[in-house]
C-alpha cells in the first residue's frame, strides 16, 4: 500500500508505529472541489479546525486561500500561528466562548462571531465595547431540521444545545443594532456531521435564506450566509465520487439561497481531511479466547476513539497482504479496557505479529480527540506531498508526558 508516491512499510519503518499519515495532494483536491463548485458566487470555504488541526495541513490549507471555522481560543492560536495574515478568513463558532477567547479574537480582527446565544451576544458586545473594537457577528440559528446521522453529532433539532430558535432571530437582530460596537455580519446555521444527503442542507439554507433576506428587508444589512459543515463521507469500502458529492452540496445549496446576493460561507472539515488520512499500526499478537480471534496492534483507542465513542466503522487492511481466507477477528488495543477496540467481528485477511495494517479514513477526528490515557504517547504524523514525505509531529516522549506535573 502507498500514500500518493510513498510507501507505507518504509513510513512505518522509518517513523515507527502508531503513525497517522495523511495524503497532502488529496486535501487539497478536496478543497479545490468546493472551490470550483461554488466559483459562480461570492464565497469562502472555511476548514473546520476541529477535524485535524495539525499546523502542516492549516498553513497547507491556508495558502491555498482557506478561511478557517474555529470553536476555541486555541484553535486560533494555531491558525495565527502558521498563518497570521488568514486572521480576517476566520468564523469563531461553539456555545461557549470565554471572554479571554473573545477578547483574542477581537483583537486578531476575525471575520465573524457566530453567536449562540443571548447572553452570549451580551458578553461579546461588552468585550467589544471595552476594546473599542467593533464586533462582526452572525447568530447561529436553529432551523429544527432533522439531518440522519449519530445522535451525538445532530446539532440542527430544538432540543439539542446550539444555536438560536430562528422565530426568535429577528427580534435579536434588531435589537443589537441600537449597539455601536456590534455589526450584523450575517446568520450562520450547522445542521449536523457526517450528513450523506444534500436535502438536509437545502432544507436549513432555505429557512435561513428566507430570514436574510426579512433582515435585508427590515434594514439589518446581513452580508452573509454562513451554511456550516457537515457533508458526509463513505466510511466502508467501495467506490466513492467526491466531485459528485460536492456538486450536489452546492447545487442544493445555491437553490435554497436564491436571490441572496451576499456572501456564502461552507465550513466542511471532515470532507477535506478524511478519507485523506490512515493509522498505521503493528500487529503485537493474534490470541485466541473460547470461539473468538482478537488481534491485538499497537493502537489502541486513545490514538483512535471513534471505534469506541460512535461504534464508527473504519476499514482495516493489512499492508502486505498474506495468503488464505478472510477471518472473523476483533481488532483491538493494549489499552485495559474493554471498549478499546476497532472493530468487532470484521472478516480481515490473514495477519501474524509484526504485520503492518491501516485504518483507513482516519484523517478526521483521529489525531485531534486523541488522548493520553494509560499514560501512551500520542502517535507521530506524517505528511506526504507526492513523493516526499515528511514529519509534521513527532512522537511525544515520557518527558513530554511528565513535563506539566508536579509530585
Amino acid at each position: 500500500m502507498h500514500c500518493g508516491g510513498a510507501s507505507l512499510d518504509s513510513l512505518a519503518r522509518r517513523f515507527g508505529t502508531p503513525l497517522y499519515v495523511y495524503s497532502a495532494d488529496q486535501i487539497v483536491e478536496r478543497l479545490g472541489l468546493f472551490q470550483q463548485a461554488l466559483a459562480s458566487r461570492e464565497h469562502l470555504v472555511c476548514y473546520a479546525v476541529k477535524a485535524n488541526s495539525a499546523l502542516a495541513i492549516l498553513k497547507l490549507l491556508a495558502e491555498r486561500g482557506a478561511g478557517f471555522d474555529i470553536v476555541s481560543g486555541g484553535e486560533l492560536e494555531r491558525v495565527l500561528a502558521v498563518a497570521p495574515e488568514a486572521a480576517g478568513r476566520v468564523v469563531f463558532s461553539g456555545v461557549g466562548k470565554t471572554a479571554a477567547e473573545i477578547d483574542l479574537a477581537l483583537k486578531a480582527g476575525i471575520l465573524q462571531f457566530n453567536v449562540e446565544s443571548e447572553s452570549e451576544l451580551k458578553l461579546l458586545a461588552a468585550r467589544a465595547r471595552r476594546l473599542r473594537i467593533r464586533a462582526r457577528f452572525a447568530l447561529r440559528v436553529n432551523p429544527d431540521v432533522f439531518a440522519e446521522t449519530h445522535p451525538y453529532i445532530s446539532t440542527g433539532l430544538s432540543e439539542h444545545k446550539f444555536g438560536i430558535d430562528i422565530r426568535r432571530a429577528l427580534g435579536i437582530y434588531k435589537s443589537a443594532a441600537s449597539d455601536r460596537w456590534l455589526e450584523a455580519h450575517g446568520v450562520s446555521v450547522h445542521i449536523g456531521s457526517q450528513i450523506r444527503s444534500a436535502a438536509p442542507f437545502g432544507k436549513a439554507i432555505e429557512r435561513v435564506s428566507r430570514l436574510a433576506r426579512q433582515l435585508r428587508r427590515e434594514g439589518v444589512a446581513i452580508e452573509a450566509i454562513d451554511a456550516g459543515g457537515g457533508l458526509g463521507i463513505d466510511y466502508h469500502a467501495g467506490a466513492f465520487d467526491a466531485a459528485e458529492k460536492v456538486g450536489e452540496y452546492a447545487a442544493a445549496v445555491e437553490e435554497a439561497l436564491g436571490d441572496f446576493p451576499g456572501r456564502l460561507l461552507v465550513e466542511p472539515g471532515r470532507f477535506l481531511v478524511a478519507q485523506a488520512g490512515a493509522l498505521m499500526a503493528r500487529v503485537l499478537y493474534v490470541k485466541r479466547n473460547g470461539k473468538k480471534t482478537f488481534v491485538i496492534v499497537d493502537a489502541a483507542m486513545n490514538d483512535l476513539i471513534r471505534p469506541a465513542l460512535y461504534q464508527a466503522w473504519h476499514e482495516i487492511v493489512p499492508v502486505r497482504p498474506r495468503a488464505g481466507k478472510p477471518r472473523m477477528v476483533d481488532v483491538v488495543g493494549p489499552v485495559c479496557e474493554s471498549g478499546d477496540f476497532f472493530a468487532r467481528d470484521r472478516k480481515l485477511a490473514p495477519v501474524e505479529p509484526g504485520d503492518l495494517v491501516a485504518l483507513l479514513d482516519a484523517g478526521a477526528y483521529g489525531m485531534a480527540q486523541s488522548s493520553n490515557y494509560n499514560t501512551r504517547p500520542r502517535p507521530a504524523e506524517v505528511l506526504v506531498e507526492g513523493k516526499k514525505a515528511r514529519l509534521i509531529r513527532r512522537r511525544e516522549t515520557m518527558a513530554d508526558l511528565l513535563g506539566p506535573e508536579q509530585a
